[in-house]
């Protein structure tokens, strides 16, 4: 189906790979619910903890350190796109809480998604960069984001001083632990490269390290989000231009991406839509606001045409509960927020669904013919 479809209407491999999912889930056939993709979560981490790792090879801080305007811009896109989602929730009338709840996870571009389309189009140039570093940028400040508000939450449960304190560490044990074992894994492929460097084997020890990093996240109870990011950055800075990675991580790597995008699709719903559809719309315009403002604004400062802050906007678009659900122990999340308003969140999953399957497009087409980024364009 996703050869035929991008055969046929160009259209990214990914969303056939979802359609594909969406068909045999909840949305149509029900060969498949949403939640007995449970036992197959540490497989789909392990796909997406590969995309993540090539991400972070991609990624490069100290561009950051260089250009002071453009750190502003991902900070200020992740915080703006946040708080714009939040505030026009709340003016509807969703708790402050839970709307805050729906903006942090809004804040999130998937960096899977836009990597897979960058690599399908072949981009390459400031702006897949720029997307790229943004995409990994705003998924870490969701990650946290959400980590501060289930405090928040535990707050207000019947022992508010001892719950809070126990959330509190677990977070910045979270946070903190993840960062030394993505570190750990980088300098483990720094050591063990040279010893397979030139032979077929190295995407099979790349694998291996994502492997190893992801298991240990998950009996660790870690983000393998952060930790595959900055096991990848850590490898880069450690091994330069001596680091070579296939995309996906070689023919395993894309196997398991195929299987991750099926299993999106799986999740996508439709329940509630022909009430909730205004603030689903409404969540899609506040996300596309909060990003154009924050790199429309700075877009002369940080080095980029108003043309190029145009495309970067809307390839920015794809949206995905990507942070959640690495966030989470089961696909079931929401659960693991008691408390929050039920409509907010359904109405968060619609939009998620939506920026899913119509998100590919919208990056492909920006890179193509805004940006101009592509072999094509």
């Amino acid at each position: 189906l996703a050869e035929a479809l991008h055969r046929t209407w160009r259209l990214p491999r990914i969303c056939g790979h979802m359609i594909t999912g969406a068909v045999a889930g909840p949305v149509m056939l029900r060969l498949f619910e949403g939640l007995d993709l449970d036992p197959w979560k540490p497989l789909i981490d392990l796909a997406i903890g590969a995309l993540l790792f090539e991400l972070g090879t991609r990624i490069r801080p100290r561009w950051l350190l260089d250009n002071r305007w453009l750190a502003l811009s991902c900070l200020l896109q992740a915080l703006l796109t946040g708080l714009f989602v939040t505030v026009v929730l709340g003016w509807l009338g969703a708790p402050w809480l839970t709307a805050a709840v729906a903006g942090t996870v809004a804040a999130s571009t998937s960096p899977v998604i836009v990597l897979a389309v960058a690599h399908e189009a072949r981009a390459r140039g400031q702006v897949t960069e720029r997307l790229l570093m943004m995409a990994a940028f705003n998924a870490v400040v969701a990650v946290i984001g959400l980590k501060v508000l289930r405090i928040v939450f535990a707050s207000d449960v019947g022992s508010p001083a001892e719950e809070f304190t126990r959330a509190s560490i677990s977070a910045l044990r979270v946070i903190s632990g993840s960062f030394l074992l993505g570190v750990a894994c980088g300098f483990a492929m720094d050591r063990l490269s040279p010893l397979v460097r030139g032979t077929p084997a190295m995407p099979v020890l790349q694998i291996a390290l994502v492997i190893i990093a992801s298991m240990l996240a998950a009996q660790w109870t870690l983000s393998p989000l952060l930790a595959l990011l900055v096991a990848g950055m850590t490898a880069r800075a450690r091994m330069k231009h001596a680091l070579t990675v296939e995309p996906h991580l070689g023919s395993a790597g894309a196997v398991l991406n195929v299987l991750l995008f099926i299993c999106l699709g799986l999740l996508f719903t439709l329940d509630g839509l022909a009430s909730l559809w205004p603030w689903v719309i409404v969540i899609v315009l506040a996300r596309v606001a909060g990003t154009a403002v924050a790199i429309g604004g700075l877009a002369r400062l940080s080095g980029l045409s108003l043309k190029q802050a145009a495309g970067l906007t809307l390839a920015l678009q794809p949206m995905s509960s990507l942070a959640v659900l690495l966030a989470a122990d089961t696909f079931g999340w929401s659960s693991q927020l008691p408390g929050t308003h039920t409509p907010t969140i359904q109405a968060l999953l619609l939009a998620t669904t939506l920026m899913q399957v119509t998100g590919p497009i919208w990056t492909q087409l920006s890179l193509r013919h805004l940006a101009r980024e592509t072999n094509d364009a």
